[in-house]
């Protein structure tokens, strides 16, 4: 093999914009042995200089602008404001970086078809960084799933509560399914299928003062989606405000054989239902078990296995990571996947596509919600082959 010298070395160069999460995420790229080396970035000089000085990292810069316009750096992670997502990730692409963004992927269906054309037109991977679909408790269900436990799916159904009072003023009043996709994705991830309709009402009421940013009504929404390509339908339920209700990011799949309900209390196991053929009249029982799903660290390199379970917030004071290190340690599988989609030229497993069918869903309950429950038709996001020339 060629020895790996500073003219050869086709490992990325990987910038983190944005250290409230990123500092969670500037380690792992830190220590991925396919990473050439990682730069940070902060519009707080404080911020950017204690996260730096702490993580030993360098090279640092103040904005987004600094960063694009660097030539040696190929790749970057968006943990920036949720507004600002669809905008930074098209110039990102548009600089001819690769780009990995904190969902949503945009807030707007205009800024998810151009970051689908952009991945198409600047050859750059793009990846949303959905926590959900690299869980330990995803990835056990996922081997079931793959394994053919469950037989033929009934129903799914995904919820999402978190409580957003003293967060950053942008979350005040923001439609709840616009931010659906970790509730939403794990189903759509095993069922390899899109949303193509979506009934959904909104439900309560946001006092006066916090509709005016977004024009938004309701602290809380829940919609129907039906799929393409099954006869499955699928419920996802999504709070923001004014729900007494501790945090959860939860799904929950029934087949004809298995089902699974990933835990309603953070810190439980999930629970699993298999069906038993049983003796007398009944004929049929259902056997529930609570196991613990178990960790993946053989899916990943040996110097940032430890990611799992070792973070930045480890301590707990950031409610979002209650879910287990860190959204259920799915933060390494993150980061290896989005760096081995760049190194082994390949599109990453949330592609733009997939990003933008994940998002649009949420998206188009909004709309249905604001129409009295009107079925509402989603779009389909398709990676056509870049133009000749």
């Amino acid at each position: 093999m060629e020895p790996i010298t500073v003219e050869n070395d086709r490992r990325p160069v990987v910038a983190v914009v944005g250290l409230g999460f990123g500092a969670e995420f500037a380690p792992i790229y830190r220590d991925h042995p396919d990473v050439q080396r990682v730069v940070v970035c902060d519009g707080d000089e404080e911020v950017l200089n204690r996260v730096g000085d702490e993580l030993g990292i360098e090279e640092r810069y103040l904005s987004l602008e600094d960063v694009l316009a660097q030539p040696h750096i190929d790749a970057v992670h968006l943990v920036t404001a949720l507004p600002d997502h669809g905008e930074q990730s098209i110039a990102v692409l548009k600089s001819g970086k690769h780009c990995a963004s904190t969902v949503p992927m945009a807030i707007s269906l205009e800024e998810m078809s151009e970051i689908v054309r952009w991945e198409r037109e600047s050859g750059k991977n793009y990846m949303m960084m959905e926590t959900a679909v690299y869980t330990r408790e995803f990835l056990h269900c996922q081997e079931l799933f793959q394994a053919g436990a469950f037989g033929h799916i009934t129903f799914g159904k995904g919820v999402h509560y978190q409580d957003m009072e003293g967060w950053p003023s942008y979350w005040e009043g923001l439609p709840p399914h616009w931010y659906m996709t970790h509730a939403i994705s794990p189903l759509l991830r095993l069922l390899d299928t899109r949303a193509t309709t979506v009934r959904c009402l909104g439900s309560g009421q946001l006092p006066a003062n916090r509709q005016t940013h977004y024009g938004n009504p309701y602290p809380a929404q829940t919609a129907i989606f039906e799929l393409e390509g099954t006869n499955v339908s699928i419920e996802v339920s999504r709070t923001l405000f004014q729900a007494a209700r501790s945090y959860t990011e939860a799904f929950s799949i029934y087949g004809e054989n298995y089902g699974f309900e990933w835990p309603q209390i953070e810190g439980e196991p999930p629970v699993h239902y298999m069906l038993k053929e049983a003796n007398g009249r009944r004929g049929r029982t259902i056997e529930s078990l609570r196991i613990e799903a178990p960790e993946r660290t053989d899916l990943l390199p040996l110097s940032i296995a430890r990611y799992t379970q070792d973070s930045v917030y480890s301590d707990g004071s950031h409610s979002s990571f209650i879910q287990g290190s860190g959204h259920g340690g799915s933060h390494p599988h993150l980061v290896h996947e989005f760096v081995t989609s760049i190194v082994e030229q390949r599109p990453s497993s949330i592609n733009a596509v997939v990003a933008a069918n994940w998002t649009a869903a949420g998206v188009a309950a909004h709309q249905s919600a604001m129409n009295g429950g009107e079925t509402v038709h989603i779009p389909s996001f398709e990676l056509h082959p870049a133009p000749a020339g």
